[in-house]
C-alpha cells in the first residue's frame, strides 16, 4: 500500500494541510484565493498571502477534503457526538459535498470512515464510486 503524501504550509497562525490523493482538482481553492493557490509554482500554496479567516472559509469549501487546516496555537476543540452535524451541499455541475464525520458502508460491505469534506459522485462517471474523482468535468456533467 502506498504511503499517503501529506504536505503542510503555514502562515504562522494556521497550517494548511494538503492531501494530494484526495484532491479532485475542482479548482475551488484556485478560484477563491488565486493569490494563495498557484498550481504552476513551487511551493504552490502560500498561505501568508491571505488572512486566516479567508483561508478557513476557502478550505471549508474544498469539496474533496484534500485541504484541511489546524490552528498552530491553542487547544484543539473536542467535538462530542451530540455536537456533530453533517452539512450537505449539492455543487452545481459537480459532486454532492458532505462535511462531517462519516461512516460509510460500501456496496462491497467494507466500511470507510471520512472526516471533514467528502465529495460523492452525482454524474455516474467516477472511477472511484461512490466518491467523486473529478470525472464530471470530463463528461461536462450538468446537474
Amino acid at each position: 500500500m502506498d504511503k499517503e503524501i501529506i504536505k503542510e504550509y503555514t502562515n504562522g497562525e494556521l497550517t494548511v494541510v494538503w492531501k494530494p490523493k484526495k484532491c479532485i482538482h475542482s479548482e475551488v481553492c484556485v478560484k477563491k484565493l488565486p493569490e494563495v493557490y498557484k498550481p504552476q509554482e513551487k511551493p504552490w500554496i502560500t498561505p501568508e498571502e491571505a488572512s486566516t479567516s479567508a483561508l478557513k472559509a476557502q478550505i471549508n469549501e474544498c469539496p474533496s477534503g484534500a485541504l484541511t487546516f489546524y490552528m498552530n496555537h491553542g487547544e484543539k476543540q473536542k467535538v462530542t457526538k451530540s455536537d456533530q452535524k453533517a452539512e450537505v451541499t449539492v455543487l452545481a455541475n459537480g459532486p454532492l459535498k458532505i462535511i462531517g464525520d462519516l461512516h460509510i458502508q460500501l456496496a462491497s460491505g467494507e466500511t470507510v470512515q471520512k472526516e471533514g469534506a467528502t465529495g460523492f459522485c452525482r454524474c455516474g462517471a467516477s472511477e472511484n464510486k461512490p466518491f467523486c474523482d473529478g470525472s464530471h468535468r470530463k463528461i461536462k456533467f450538468i446537474g
